[in-house]
């Protein structure tokens, strides 16, 4: 193997890192959603254009592709069937090593020790490492569980404008920004809750945090709801006997500051994120000197 490719593939994006045999990255690139719900076929396209697009970016011919191991981590890869799918797919790498999205965010953020890691993205899932024994934590997919998610912040600004458009809660600058984006039309936002998907949700968590963080009476009791289910995440983490937990996931930064003192002081710092776990899982060495 000449080169080391990671893929870190989830509910609203794909990244892809590539790296050589010395550790360092020469292309990264970035894509659409990659988990299994969209179906294999467009789960394969996207994973094969954010790999061209990391190798254009090296300025690397295609050819180089059968010299390359790849570490995938797939949002969904844990539903019956699908990693054996997924392994079916035609790729032109050299090797292929799977696993789901929620375990190498945890080899990034623990460089392969024992330690767990709490994903808030799009979705939530927590993902333990203790000895050989692997355990996961709710994401059983949108939206039966992701609690303290995007996709579950979207949800619930939407439900709490609805019943505010319709009179059965006093409207709020965040319910009337909500119902905006529809023409304060209650058939336009059902039309369009009938087609969302958990990354159409998601795209409204930004602006319950905003207006949150201006204290605006919906948007604090959607966030304090979620950093009620963050906290038992969190408290089952450590439960189940893991000696550390990171934060992972666009979404954590800004819930972070909404937890309690004695919940932050038990976090612990990444020392990578999901790509980094991604080229481990591909065979690169694990380095406490990430190049990035």
């Amino acid at each position: 193997m000449r080169y080391f490719l990671g893929i870190d593939a989830g509910g609203s994006r794909c990244r892809a890192r590539l790296k050589d045999l010395g550790g360092t990255i020469v292309g990264e690139a970035e894509a659409g959603v990659a988990n299994t719900r969209i179906g294999l076929e467009k789960l394969h396209a996207v994973l094969m254009s954010v790999t061209q697009d990391a190798f254009a970016a090296a300025a690397i011919d295609d050819s180089a592709l059968a010299a390359t191991a790849v570490g995938m981590g797939i949002a969904g890869l844990s539903r019956p069937g699908m990693k054996a799918a997924v392994s079916e797919l035609d790729f032109p790498f050299g090797c292929v090593y799977l696993d789901t999205d929620a375990a190498v965010a945890n080899l990034g953020a623990h460089q392969g020790e024992d330690g767990a890691t709490l994903i808030l993205g799009t979705g939530s899932i927590a993902f333990i490492k203790v000895g050989d024994v692997e355990t996961m934590i709710g994401g059983y997919g949108f939206p039966i569980s992701d609690e303290g998610s995007g996709a579950a912040l979207g949800l619930s600004a939407m439900r709490h404008a609805l019943r505010a458009l319709d009179g059965r809660t006093k409207p709020t600058t965040l319910s009337s920004a909500v119902t905006a984006k529809f023409g304060h039309d209650t058939a336009r936002a059902i039309e369009w809750m009938d087609k969302a998907t958990p990354k159409d949700y998601a795209a409204f968590a930004p602006m319950v945090m905003d207006y949150a963080d201006k204290n605006d009476e919906i948007a604090r009791s959607i966030v304090e709801d979620a950093v009620k289910h963050i906290e038992r995440f969190i408290e089952t983490i450590f439960e189940k006997g893991a000696p550390r937990c990171a934060l992972a996931g666009g979404l954590s930064g800004r819930l972070r500051p909404w937890l309690r003192e004695r919940t932050t002081t038990r976090l612990s710092e990444a020392k990578g994120d999901p790509l980094d776990g991604a080229l481990i899982l591909a065979g690169l060495k694990p380095s406490p000197d990430l190049d990035r």
